[in-house]
């Protein structure tokens, strides 16, 4: 059964921070932040951020202790964060 997550991302049309219409070819990206589904350019504006850089970290850190893994997460949550989607 697919997490509602991966189906937040593969459905998004229009990103919530900013309302950007995403047409099915536009990437879409999880927030550090929220962990919700944004578009790129709201990613970019993350990316600015002076906290981004620690946040990333501790979530990656997150992540692994929450799965007990010490590897990648090949296309999964923490996959989802860091690199785009298409539909």
């Amino acid at each position: 059964m697919r997490e509602q997550w991966e189906k937040d991302l593969a459905c998004l049309i229009v990103c919530p921070r900013c309302s950007l219409r995403l047409e099915n070819s536009a990437e879409r990206i999880l927030s550090i932040y929220d962990h919700e589904p944004i578009c790129m350019r709201c990613k970019k504006e993350e990316e600015l951020r002076s906290d981004y850089t620690e946040r990333s970290k501790q979530m990656i850190e997150q992540w692994m202790a929450e799965s007990e893994l010490n590897y990648g997460d090949i296309a999964g949550y923490c996959y989802h964060h860091f690199n785009p989607f298409k539909c």
